[in-house]
C-alpha cells in the first residue's frame, strides 16, 4: 500500500475519532448548560442540543473530508508524519474554533435571559404606595 494512502487513512481515523468524541463530550455536558438558557424546558433544550450537534458534525466532517487531499506526495516514514501533524493540527484548530464559538453564542444567549428575568419585579406591584404625611 501506498504510503500517501496510508497517511490518509491515518487521518481520517483519527479525526474522524476526534470529531466523535468532541461532539459528544459538548452535547452530554451542552445539555445541563441548554437547560438553564431555556428556562427549564428540557425538551427544547434536547431538541437545540441535538441539532447543534448535527450541525457540528456536518462542519467538522466536511472540513476533514475538503482537508484530505495532499499537493505532495508521502515519499518516506518520516513524510508520513509531518503530513498528520500538520493535517491534525488544524483538525484540532478548527474543532477548538468550532467549540469556542458554540460557547460564545450559548453564552450570549444565556446572558440575555439571565438580564430579561433579572427585570421582572419578583412580585407583581398591587398598587400604589401613598406618600408618607409631612408632619
Amino acid at each position: 500500500m501506498d504510503r500517501t494512502v496510508i497517511a490518509y487513512v491515518i487521518y481520517l481515523a483519527v479525526s474522524i475519532g476526534l470529531t466523535i468524541w468532541v461532539a459528544r463530550t459538548l452535547s452530554r455536558n451542552g445539555r445541563i448548560f441548554l437547560a438553564d438558557v431555556l428556562h427549564g424546558n428540557e425538551k427544547l433544550a434536547d431538541a437545540v442540543n441535538h441539532l447543534l450537534v448535527v450541525g457540528f458534525y456536518l462542519v467538522n466532517l466536511g472540513f476533514v473530508a475538503l482537508y484530505l487531499s495532499d499537493d505532495g506526495t508521502v515519499v518516506d516514514t518520516r513524510g508520513i508524519f509531518e503530513a498528520l501533524s500538520t493535517k491534525l493540527g488544524v483538525v484540532l484548530l478548527v474543532l477548538g474554533v468550532m467549540h469556542l464559538a458554540n460557547v460564545y453564542v450559548l453564552n450570549k444567549i444565556r446572558r440575555r435571559g439571565v438580564m430579561e428575568r433579572e427585570q421582572l419585579p419578583p412580585v407583581a406591584p398591587q398598587g400604589w404606595a401613598a406618600p408618607p404625611a409631612e408632619a
